[in-house]
């Protein structure tokens, strides 16, 4: 089979608050995913709540679901791009936001490389960049270090690590964290990095309780009632 003859992997975005149906894609990508068969997901029943806001060319229950996260083996993921072999597209989706993102659809892209496999990504919200335009921080120079150690003496040497990159680099640091670990992450930064450091946390980014402030440590040091658990949260420091 050529390549021409494979099919296309689509990036499909999503929105970043799971509970909204509003349409983030533009119109002539969701014309192409209205008549996608095949998908593969990092949540099958967030997948399917997006979806079904749009204007599908059959049933949800007709269409084929893979599941790739965190525990998917390297064989099954292959296995996912059998439909493309045949000449079908499929769609890739997170379960927030932009896929392969700090998400375990960038193993299927890579994949889908190797095999010549035409990706596609489409224009959606990353909670990412936005968080950076809206930070005030450095825009040109960036790194994106996903999650810190979950250990708290790990991820304290981590924050050091990165305040002196920053320092040394003029760069942005930007990391994520799972909402249940968001406060411990917050007081240690509060605790570790110095006092001139700039930090910025998003909240929420994209729903109706979206909060993106920016100060430094000495000033969040004052904001004692800040509760950031449970809540998505990416947290950008420049030093």
């Amino acid at each position: 089979m050529t390549d021409k003859e494979k099919g296309c992997l689509y990036l499909i975005p999503v929105p970043i608050d799971q509970s909204s149906k509003e349409p983030v894609l533009l119109e002539k990508h969701q014309k192409i995913v209205e008549y996608l068969d095949y998908f593969v997901v990092e949540n099958e029943k967030t997948a399917r709540f997006h979806l079904g806001a749009l204007n599908l060319h059959k049933p949800i229950h007709q269409l084929h679901f893979e599941v790739l996260d965190k525990s998917s083996t390297q064989e099954e993921i292959k296995d996912f791009l059998a439909p493309l072999f045949r000449g079908s597209n499929i769609g890739l989706l997170s379960e927030s936001g932009s896929p392969a993102v700090a998400d375990p659809g960038a193993k299927m892209v890579a994949l889908a490389h190797q095999n010549n496999i035409k990706v596609i990504p489409m224009t959606g919200p990353s909670s990412i960049l936005l968080a950076l335009m809206a930070s005030g921080l450095n825009g040109q120079q960036f790194k994106f270090h996903g999650y810190l150690p979950s250990e708290k003496n790990e991820r304290i040497k981590k924050i050091i690590l990165i305040e002196n990159e920053s320092r040394k680099n003029n760069e942005t640091q930007i990391f994520i964290e799972t909402p249940y670990r968001n406060q411990h992450v917050f007081n240690d930064l509060i605790e570790t990095l110095k006092e001139q450091t700039q930090l910025c946390i998003g909240l929420d980014i994209t729903s109706e309780n979206e909060s993106i402030h920016t100060k430094n440590i000495r000033d969040w040091k004052k904001e004692i009632a800040i509760d950031l658990k449970n809540k998505p949260c990416v947290f950008l420091l420049q030093s």
